[in-house]
């Protein structure tokens, strides 16, 4: 079992930036891939982004395209989110998650084997 904690989030301002990581401990990790998804209050939790094993394949929900980027660093079993140009619409917790299978590039909230505990970020405004 992989555990995943996350960090990084926080209050902005409308138009800033958030870097959200997410470390992995526990199986391999460079075989799976990772994904970014947020949860806001009264809503499911949804899709923000992707990344495959290797960085090769990356996805990003419509909404964040152009001003999110996700990437990772398998040595350090570490994935990223870079959110650029903030938006209140943004505001939510965001989740990582650990494919549960390898080798597969795509994945959706019920494909994850392992979510960590959350890291709120809020934009104002």
């Amino acid at each position: 079992q992989v555990q995943l904690v996350e960090s990084g989030g926080g209050l902005v301002q409308a138009g800033g930036s958030l870097r959200l990581s997410c470390a992995a401990s526990g199986r391999t990790f460079s075989t799976y891939t990772m994904g970014w998804f947020r949860q806001a209050p009264g809503k499911e939790r949804e899709f923000v982004a992707t990344i495959s094993w290797s960085s090769a394949a990356t996805n990003y929900a419509d909404s964040v395209k152009g001003r999110f980027t996700i990437s990772r660093v398998n040595v350090k079993k570490t994935i990223y989110l870079q959110m650029n140009s903030l938006k209140p619409e943004d505001t939510a917790v965001y989740y990582c998650a650990v494919h549960r299978s390898p080798y597969i590039s795509t994945m959706r909230p019920g494909d994850a084997a392992s979510w960590g505990q959350g890291t709120q970020v809020t934009v104002s405004s």
